[in-house]
């Protein structure tokens, strides 16, 4: 049988597609649906909440977990590269030293910008 490179990898997405569905699916077969009040009040921090929502929440506060994931993403990258920087060599080390450049040159446009500020 003539076995593709790719064979594997199929395996393994039709496996991890069926563990997810399975972990979505059968918990909603087997569960009772018993609706209650105390189950439908929004809980936050396990302290009740005292008053209704007023308003909307600032589109900084999205700006800012945006760039959060942003840059905690980047950071992350810091760490595989760390590992083989020894077999990257100068080619390696020029490589990341550019994208720290890039890194800061944005972070610098937000906190210019003010992106960073609560007020």
């Amino acid at each position: 049988m003539l076995q593709s490179p790719w064979t594997l990898v199929a395996v393994y997405f039709l496996v991890a597609l069926a563990i997810a569905s399975a972990m979505a699916i059968v918990p909603g077969i087997f569960t009772r649906k018993r609706p209650t009040k105390s189950k439908s009040d929004p809980y936050e921090c396990g302290v009740p909440p005292t008053s209704a929502l007023i308003g909307r929440f600032p589109v900084r506060f999205y700006l800012v977990a945006m760039l959060f994931v942003v840059f905690d993403v980047e950071a992350a990258s810091f760490f595989p590269w760390a590992v083989k920087l020894r077999a990257l060599g100068g080619f390696g080390f020029v490589e990341m030293l550019t994208f720290i450049v890039v890194l800061g040159v944005g972070y610098a446009y937000v906190w210019k910008k003010g992106g960073f500020s609560w007020r």
